[in-house]
């Protein structure tokens, strides 16, 4: 399984919209952190690498879900990248952040550019009903501010929604867990631990890669996770 580092430069959004945003995040932020899971969206580094999977698949249509989109950091990342005729679904539970999804869309040129699908939800993602299956996941969600029976059903519920040999890329901030060891309280930490547990089975079986984004604020591990294929083969190295 690859494991790099990634350092590049991230000079964060430069667009009104992007600044826009940036506040619209804190602000959820601090009416609840757990839910939002950081004080500032995405960095552009880590958009672009948890998004990786998109470019490997390219150019054929590509079936795409994002799911804990927010402001929409990773999808202003994932639309260029979309072949033409994609279909993207993107997921996302708060209805500021939606409203937010809504006018990056009406002011982006892919969609029609390049004849591509897209559809907010805005639902948990455990909960999402469709038929669809995706080629590619793209999470965005704080996994370990959750509980362990929910993270669960969310990356149970991530692989019944790929398509045999399909990608999930999702990300995980570091020292998270040392920090709730220096500052929570002893439930949260068995809490914290219990959710790493479910996460770390999953990549066992499933992982492809690993890369670490340390131009992100907090910096990050990205992880890759593949579905078997319909022969049954396991989860192979990142092409």
């Amino acid at each position: 399984m690859k494991h790099t580092d990634r350092q590049a430069a991230d000079r964060g959004p430069s667009t009104t919209l992007g600044r826009a945003d940036g506040w619209t995040f804190l602000r959820e932020a601090v009416r609840d952190l757990r839910a939002t899971g950081a004080v500032a969206p995405s960095g552009r580094a880590l958009a672009r690498t948890v998004t990786d999977p998109i470019r490997v698949r390219a150019p054929r249509p590509l079936s795409v879900l994002e799911a804990g989109a927010g402001t929409g950091a990773v999808t202003r990342a994932l639309l260029p990248q979309l072949p033409r005729g994609s279909r993207l679904d993107i997921v996302e539970a708060n209805p500021r952040f939606v409203a937010r999804l809504h006018e990056l869309l009406d002011a982006h040129p892919a969609p029609p550019a390049r004849h591509i699908r897209v559809t907010v939800h805005q639902a948990y993602v455990e909960d999402l009903e469709t038929e669809q299956r995706y080629d590619v996941i793209v999470s965005g969600l704080p996994l370990t501010n959750f509980t362990p029976d929910r993270v669960e059903r969310i990356m149970a519920r991530y692989l019944d929604l790929l398509h045999p040999g399909g990608t999930l890329s999702y990300f995980a901030y570091l020292g998270t867990r040392r920090a709730r060891t220096l500052l929570a309280s002893r439930a949260e930490v068995r809490r914290h631990a219990a959710v790493d547990a479910v996460t770390a089975a999953y990549r066992r079986r499933y992982a492809t890669g690993r890369w670490t984004v340390l131009a992100n604020l907090p910096p990050a591990h990205v992880w890759e996770l593949r579905r078997p294929g319909a022969t049954g083969e396991q989860a192979g190295a990142r092409r």
